[in-house]
């Protein structure tokens, strides 16, 4: 294993700080627990407040700031923040409008904001992402990650908290940004848990894995490599059913959001090739990709993959996606 690293249990704090160091301009890191929040903090709003394992940046310190979150609880890699990070976050930057956790559906994640919330003795209220379409034979509740359409789903929330807008109704902004998007990954390598040492997983040279989460979990079958058009017709294919299943009104020519998004070993050449292939393909299917992102936004430390997310647009949604943002991984319209 070669990887920049003093000692093995010095790497997150390390790395916080260069963070927090960075972007001294946007936020402040706090210690003992550790979390970040917005260097000025925003008032008479709804707080935002997400995180889960490290090793996905720049999700979630990435998006604290104008437009987005207000706090965000990193974990150890690939392991969930505690309760107690998430508590001393939320009552960090608590308003009187309440706060708003936005969660992953894996487990860990699910379990201790749920503790956190109710030690929470403020108005708060939580949306599930979980948008990966992989997951097979799964309710639309269950069972299903929450991956790179967490980033569109806080996108979208942070700008209407931004208005000043209830608790009640950016939760159901939320649930339904997660409920109209889908994503669908694909790696072609493992990736490397410095704590471990060694691989997640074993893959063949000539082998990918299609489905695969953002921890390196089992996808839906593993396939010989393929040209790349071959495995973003899969990709778009999944997510299109996925709509199907959700019975996701497709009339007329629907306007999505298409994020294909980097694990953080893949070169931006490649990405932008999977972006024109996924483009391409779904014109075919009438859907007109009407905003675009391209990038690493939901990593997976130093996997060689992808994932394409597709999120069904409306008024609303365009709006806020639209609207001003500062972070350190997104800025526009500031």
């Amino acid at each position: 294993m070669k990887k920049f690293i003093n000692k093995l249990d010095d790497v997150l704090i390390e790395s916080l700080s260069g963070f927090a160091q960075a972007h001294a301009d946007l936020v402040n890191l706090s210690l003992n627990p550790h979390f970040l929040s917005r260097k000025k903090p925003a008032a008479n709003k709804v707080a935002l407040i997400s995180g889960g394992g490290s090793g996905h940046e720049p999700l979630h310190a990435g998006y604290i700031g104008y437009g987005m979150l207000d706090a965000a609880c990193p974990g150890h890699v690939f392991t969930s923040p505690t309760p107690d990070q998430m508590l001393t976050a939320a009552e960090h930057i608590a308003s009187d409008k309440g706060v708003l956790f936005i969660v992953k559906n894996y487990a860990g994640d699910v379990m201790n904001f749920e503790m956190a919330a109710e030690m929470l003795s403020v108005e708060n209220a939580t949306v599930y992402t979980s948008d990966d379409c992989a997951v097979v034979n799964s309710t639309y509740t269950e069972g299903r990650r929450g991956v790179a359409g967490t980033v569109i789903v806080e996108k979208c929330v942070g700008s209407l908290a931004e208005t000043g807008a209830s608790l009640a109704d950016c939760k159901a902004l939320g649930e339904k940004v997660n409920v109209r998007t889908s994503s669908m990954g694909v790696a072609l390598t493992s990736c490397t848990v410095p704590a471990a040492g060694r691989p997640t997983f074993a893959i063949g040279d000539n082998e990918i894995e299609m489905g695969v989460g953002i921890h390196g979990e089992p996808g839906r079958h593993r396939v010989k490599m393929q040209e790349a058009d071959a495995i973003v017709n899969e990709c778009v294919k999944a997510i299109l059913a996925d709509w199907q299943q959700k019975q996701l009104c497709l009339k007329g020519q629907p306007e999505a959001l298409l994020l294909v998004n980097g694990f953080g070993a893949t070169p931006l050449m490649e990405l932008y090739l999977i972006y024109h292939s996924a483009a391409t393909l779904l014109k075919k299917h009438g859907i007109a990709i009407s905003r675009s992102l391209v990038g690493n936004y939901t990593t997976a430390l130093d996997m060689a993959g992808a994932s394409v997310s597709l999120c069904l647009l409306d008024d609303e949604i365009k709006h806020h996606w639209d609207s001003p943002v500062h972070t350190a991984a997104l800025r526009w319209g500031c």
